[in-house]
């Protein structure tokens, strides 16, 4: 007896009854393969779309997009691989456990992250904002998934992580479209508040960019050393804040003595007393 041909001829039949088992599964396994991938085409476009409807942020709609499709692929991968006959298992506890230890390296970053995703979904700020933040303040230049760039008023440029960013008060200074403007000034004992209070408000509506909505303030809010002490509050748009800030402060004195309301310096009244001579 040949043993050569014997060896041939059960590997042939092994073969065929291989062949014949696997390759309807296997050719399943392509067409979904090819059609799971069709579809994820699909989804990806509708939910680039849905989120451009939206409104969402163009980093976010990526980062979106992106995280969608590497899940369904992988969910794909894993049905097209079970079809076939592998037992993926032990291959989804791999996967579990590589990504807690990725996620353990990286929680810094993935804090980071979440914190981005969270501003640019909420949008307590958007680019053009100035925001005081962490102990700084400017203009938000830009908003990553990581950091947040904002430039200060002298012009330096100041990176916010995201996460402290999301969990942490925000100051947006100019989300509204209208301001309230806070002044004070000093007056004499001698002076009269009314005259005073008169003044200022006659100086305040002159200003056009002063909102008539709601009329300008004048208050006693104490009584110093040297002076009465008054609080002076107007309306503007936040865009004339700092105009309208300066251009007041500038304004105040001239008005008031146009009125002849004086704003007193501190002063100190000291008594000298001669020592008794033995």
């Amino acid at each position: 007896m040949d043993f050569s041909q014997i060896d041939v001829e059960q590997l042939y039949t092994k073969a065929t009854e291989m062949v014949v088992s696997y390759a309807p599964k296997i050719l399943l396994a392509i067409i979904t393969l090819l059609i799971g991938l069709w579809v994820i085409s699909l989804v990806a476009r509708a939910l680039e779309y849905v989120l451009e409807k939206r409104d969402f942020n163009p980093s976010l709609r990526k980062w979106l997009g992106s995280m969608a499709v590497v899940l369904l692929k992988a969910c794909l991968f894993i049905s097209v691989i079970s079809m076939i006959g592998v037992q993926t298992t032990s291959f989804i506890a791999i996967l579990g456990a590589a990504g807690l230890a990725v996620g353990l390296a990286l929680q810094g970053s993935l804090s980071n992250f979440a914190g981005g995703v969270l501003i640019l979904m909420f949008k307590p700020f958007k680019v053009g904002d100035y925001i005081a933040a962490q102990g700084e303040e400017g203009v938000v230049e830009a908003i990553d998934v990581f950091c947040t760039f904002l430039i200060t008023l002298d012009n330096r440029r100041i990176i916010l992580p995201n996460g402290p960013l999301a969990s942490e008060k925000i100051n947006n200074v100019t989300h509204e479209p209208i301001r309230r403007v806070d002044l004070s000034v000093g007056i004499s004992y001698n002076a009269s508040v009314d005259e005073a209070q008169a003044a200022l408000i006659s100086m305040a509506n002159k200003d056009e960019r002063v909102l008539g909505d709601t009329p300008p303030f004048v208050g006693v809010v104490g009584y110093g050393d040297s002076s009465i002490d008054l609080t002076f509050r107007v309306w503007c748009k936040t865009s004339d804040y700092w105009d309208v800030f300066f251009d007041m402060n500038k304004a105040i004195k001239p008005a008031l003595d146009e009125a002849n309301i004086a704003i007193p310096f501190p002063q100190r009244d000291v008594h000298l007393i001669a020592a008794d001579k033995d």
